[in-house]
């Protein structure tokens, strides 16, 4: 397994030669319906994940793969330096598009499980409003699985040219309802889907947020490479890097750190450096095959 140090430190060398982007790291979800598990093991999960980039356009960079478990339905946590190996910036540009059009083709190709309801529905097929209520319906559901709370979801949305009005109780500050709106069209979120009223919506937001908080705090006693890599981390931001943090830190948040970045001179020597040193590595890994 690689020593989760190292692998900050080959990130933070990479993202040098970038100093001036802002977001330097990348982070996806890939999902499967539970009905999918007997046919994902580790490695095919990490084969599906390098298909995936590759379709998307995220090539020739570093990148983790980890597997959760605190769900019923397998899915794995994909993290990349948008800085790739020669320095280049990795767009992230009309991700979701992206995102939807390679999802459909490996679901397709290997035969995975297909959701039941709205997910079946042709897409293609839609015209007027129908269309652009499902197209509210796909953006809102995939924000959902990442936004742990209402800014978030509205970030989200906006960059897919979604707005969202509340509605309030008269006199009050508390929301009654909800609707979205792209374009000339605004509707209320119950009536896209009954899952999209502001109740479940919420609710769902919640759920996200206590996730997030068990897994940062999760431990184990055969510890996984994610929560080896939260130690690691956390015991380096307690020392090394306390100026910067303060300690406490996961992977993820230090990696999507800008500040990260230590100040210096043009690191393209020690970026090259640290290329030699992976390409060894790779190698010494292509013979024992993929690793989560």
């Amino acid at each position: 397994m690689q020593n989760a140090i190292q692998l900050i430190q080959d990130f933070n060398l990479q993202r040098k030669m970038r100093p001036e982007l802002g977001k330097a790291v990348g982070h996806l979800i890939l999902s499967w319906s539970k009905e999918d598990l007997a046919k994902l093991s580790d490695a095919i999960m990490v084969e599906r994940s390098k298909e995936y980039m590759e379709k998307v356009g995220i090539r020739n960079t570093q990148f983790v793969v980890v597997r959760h478990t605190d769900k019923a339905h397998p899915h794995l946590h994909l993290i990349y330096n948008r800085v790739d190996n020669n320095g280049r910036t990795i767009s992230d540009k009309n991700n979701f598009a992206k995102n939807v059009k390679a999802c459909k083709e490996i679901t397709l190709k290997y035969g995975y499980h297909l959701g039941q309801g709205k997910e079946q529905v042709n897409r293609q097929a839609l015209r007027g409003k129908e269309k652009v209520r499902y197209e509210l319906y796909d953006a809102i559901k995939t924000a959902m699985k990442i936004a742990t709370n209402w800014k978030d979801l509205e970030a989200k949305l906006a960059k897919q040219g979604v707005a969202i009005t509340y509605k309030y109780r008269s006199g009050t500050g508390e929301v009654q309802g909800i609707s979205f709106e792209k374009g000339e069209l605004k509707m209320k979120g119950s009536a896209i889907d009954r899952s999209l009223s502001y109740a479940r919506i919420n609710a769902a937001l919640n759920q996200n947020r206590k996730v997030q908080m068990y897994q940062a705090t999760k431990q184990s006693d055969e510890p996984s490479l994610a929560s080896q890599l939260r130690d690691a981390i956390r015991h380096e931001g307690q020392h090394e890097h306390q100026h910067y943090y303060g300690g406490g830190k996961s992977l993820l948040d230090i990696l999507l750190t800008p500040e990260f970045i230590p100040a210096g001179p043009d690191p393209t020597g020690e970026a090259e450096e640290a290329r030699r040193r992976r390409r060894k590595r790779k190698g010494q890994q292509q013979a024992q095959g993929p690793r989560l």
